[in-house]
């Protein structure tokens, strides 16, 4: 018997995939906050930085962390963008900790087109909860991750956690 597992979100990314892009999704959500936060997935917009959620999570509560100003280079980074990135980390573990009770996470950057990101063009730290056990065999045979909650469900499990 085969199960069907949805995951309806995906269609955007699928069919946008090597087509032209629209512009940067994070600036975009930047500018708009807080008149369409909710649409956009961003969770708080500081002076400097950002936290919004990942569209196509790899588990559920990937967030991003990402400065405001649009740069590609690390290097780059003004300290006082560094400062509020780093406080904004710390506040993203704390929410995602009472949210979920993970047993850890992945923190890290892709820098660089041949890093593998999908977008190289603003940086952006990935915050990804990991639990024991929650990888198996389905990803690897299939291609297939499942992830239990909407994105709609985690951004307001969230926000709640966030405030």
């Amino acid at each position: 018997m085969l199960e069907i597992i949805w995951a309806p979100w995906r269609l955007s990314y699928v069919s946008r995939v090597g087509k032209e892009d629209n512009g940067c999704f994070i600036c975009k959500a930047a500018k708009e906050y807080p008149e369409r936060a909710k649409e956009n997935l961003v969770l708080y917009r500081g002076e400097r930085a950002l936290v919004i959620l990942n569209k196509f999570p790899y588990n559920t509560g990937h967030l991003m962390v990402c400065p405001v100003r649009h740069t590609g280079d690390f290097t780059s980074l003004l300290t006082e963008e560094v400062v509020e990135i780093n406080d904004l980390l710390k506040r993203a573990l704390k929410a995602l900790k009472r949210a979920y009770n993970p047993d850890g996470f992945n923190i890290g950057l892709n820098l660089g087109k041949a890093s593998g990101g999908s977008v190289d063009t603003h940086i952006h730290y990935h915050v990804v909860p990991r639990w024991i056990g929650d990888t198996n065999f389905l990803p690897v045979v299939s291609g297939v991750k499942v992830i239990p909650q909407s994105l709609e469900e985690t951004y307001e499990t969230l926000k709640k956690c966030w405030e």
